[in-house]
């Protein structure tokens, strides 16, 4: 946190701006709040608090030729209510991204009679019904609210006290909030949970893919394995067993054509041994 002091005031920029105007620049030095702007001895039409850490719209020492103040990017919550008397030329004034809540915060301002230009735009105010036409219809002299106009429809609707009582009292109204409805647990039982397939299910997944009957069924078989989640509600045929079957049929296979290739080179050597005793005989 930084003082504003006399001798920042001196070191900070100051220069022209693109309207001609002596503008003196005290953005971004952390400065909580506002003090020794007596400094200035009023020689700029123009000054930049932006960027700083202000809580409060005061101490103001008495400009008569500042028109305008722009103070956006800080935590003003409250604005002096007499500060009118300390800027009685005071025709542009920007407050955006602050921290004012209330309709009633911006009351202070009607004693500015030269107030013109107005942004309160990122604030809560804003969210407030009847927010524009409220600041529009207190503050005479604006002409440009958050760059909009609006001053007809603003008379009509705030023609009477009460109504500006009664936009008061809304904008201080807090907002309840909204419950989220818990989720049953049967209702998380019902909802299918989804997993990971196993590599013996994505066999039964294409096998039950050849073996559908329908192309909805096939549709959806198809869905899961590209997914590769599978719901916990989905039923695959058990084709383990009939894998098994075949394994079983192939091993016993396998002894009966190596007792035939046995049983072949036996009937050879018979038959060998039967021609050889014929000529023996001859």
């Amino acid at each position: 946190m930084v003082r504003l002091t006399a001798d920042l005031i001196w070191k900070s920029p100051h220069f022209f701006n693109a309207i001609k105007e002596r503008e003196l620049d005290l953005r971004g030095n952390k400065i909580a709040v506002i003090e020794n702007l007596g400094a200035t001895e009023d020689q700029f039409d123009t000054i930049d608090l932006s960027d700083n850490e202000i809580v409060k719209l005061e101490n103001m020492p008495h400009l008569n030729r500042l028109g305008t103040l722009i103070i956006n990017n800080n935590r003003i919550t409250r604005i002096n209510p007499n500060i009118g008397e300390f800027l009685p030329k005071l025709h542009t004034l920007v407050l955006t991204n602050n921290r004012l809540v209330n309709l009633v915060e911006i009351d202070p301002l009607t004693s500015l009679p030269k107030l013109q230009f107005l942004s309160l735009l990122d604030n809560s105010i804003t969210k407030k019904p009847n927010y524009r036409l409220y600041v529009i219809h207190k503050l005479k002299s604006l002409r440009v609210l958050d760059f909009k106009k609006e001053r007809m429809e603003a008379a009509s609707l705030f023609a009477s006290e009460e109504m500006e009582e009664e936009a008061k009292k809304e904008s201080m109204k807090t907002l309840m909030p909204v419950e989220v409805p818990n989720v049953s647990e049967e209702e998380e039982q019902q909802t299918p949970k989804v997993v990971a397939p196993t590599p013996e299910q994505i066999i039964a997944i294409k096998a039950a893919i050849v073996n559908s009957q329908t192309l909805e069924e096939v549709a959806r078989l198809e869905k899961v394995l590209k997914s590769g989640q599978l719901p916990a509600d989905l039923k695959i045929p058990d084709y383990d067993s009939g894998s098994k079957d075949v394994k079983e049929n192939d091993e016993k296979m396998v002894p009966d054509v190596e007792n035939e290739a046995d049983v072949e080179p036996n009937n050879v050597e018979n038959q060998k041994n039967d021609e050889l005793a014929a000529m023996e005989q001859d």
